[in-house]
């Protein structure tokens, strides 16, 4: 089965995409997964955002992941349920494009983006433009049938390493072959960088398990991900080591740094805020 459009896409339909007005979409996670991670909420909301620049450009370019000022995780969501995607433009030429955008389930938000700007390639080289024409088309007229995405495979972490509560490092193995490198992207297989922030996101809860717990008999939780960078593209096959550490801790917030790096070469990192989630 071919797996463009199926193993990782994650907007079944565009319902607005005008200029100057907020693009609007919206993706049904498959109800007969286990889980499905606010990470691929945001790379939804980035997904709608890349259909909305590639239509400016008429497909002759791309955005892909480079910088997020900040994604805020707000709410959970579960298998089943549809996801609204909004996305404000707030530029699109030859180099680049700027976006923010919104998810909500049943009007609650989920998960906002802010700030993010995404570094234009050509879309030849990655994809067949007339492919994603017609699926823009498909998109904007009935929508595509919900359903496809099938799951993710397992991405384990190696410890590496760490000093109790304060710093924790782990090796991640990126698979040679996978579904989704057959739709990110065909032409040209790329790690996407959602799985590379979920990784990193887990190192973090790791360390986390091993910091103080915040007052009043509350846990932390991650409420933010700031000054997020994407250097480079990630090959099939790749070895990444990760690290996490704590750089601040209050009574009531912590502030983490997450950082990859291939061999030597820096890949990615971001500053991962927590805060207090006081049980009830």
């Amino acid at each position: 089965m071919d797996d463009h459009f199926r193993a990782f896409s994650f907007v079944d339909r565009i319902t607005s995409v005008q200029r100057g007005a907020p693009i609007v979409g919206s993706y049904t996670i498959p109800a007969n997964l286990d889980s499905f991670p606010l990470s691929l909420v945001g790379e939804a909301v980035g997904q709608l955002a890349a259909w909305a620049a590639m239509a400016v450009v008429d497909f002759k370019g791309r955005p892909v992941a480079g910088i997020a000022g900040k994604i805020v995780f707000l709410a959970q969501v579960q298998p089943g349920q549809m996801v609204d995607l909004t996305v404000n433009m707030e530029s699109v030429d030859d180099d680049a494009a700027g976006y923010g955008g919104v998810a909500h389930v049943n009007g609650i938000p989920v998960i906002r983006l802010e700030h993010c700007v995404g570094p234009m390639v050509p879309v030849d080289q990655f994809d067949d433009p007339q492919a994603l024409r017609d699926r823009f088309a498909l998109l904007c007229s009935t929508g595509a049938t919900s359903g496809a995405f099938l799951g993710l495979p397992p991405l384990p972490l190696t410890p590496e390493g760490g000093e109790s509560g304060q710093w924790k490092r782990g090796i991640l193995q990126v698979p040679a072959s996978a579904p989704f490198f057959g739709d990110h992207f065909p032409r040209r297989p790329v790690f996407p960088g959602s799985l590379l922030m979920d990784s990193s996101l887990k190192l973090a809860s790791c360390l986390v398990t091993e910091m103080p717990a915040p007052v009043r008999g509350g846990k932390w939780v991650v409420h933010a991900v700031s000054d997020l960078k994407l250097r480079t593209f990630i090959a099939p096959g790749a070895t990444l080591h990760l690290e996490a550490r704590l750089q601040e801790i209050s009574a009531t917030s912590a502030v983490l740094t997450v950082e990859t790096r291939n061999k030597h070469r820096a890949v990615g990192g971001a500053r991962v805020l927590l805060t207090n989630e006081v049980r009830s």
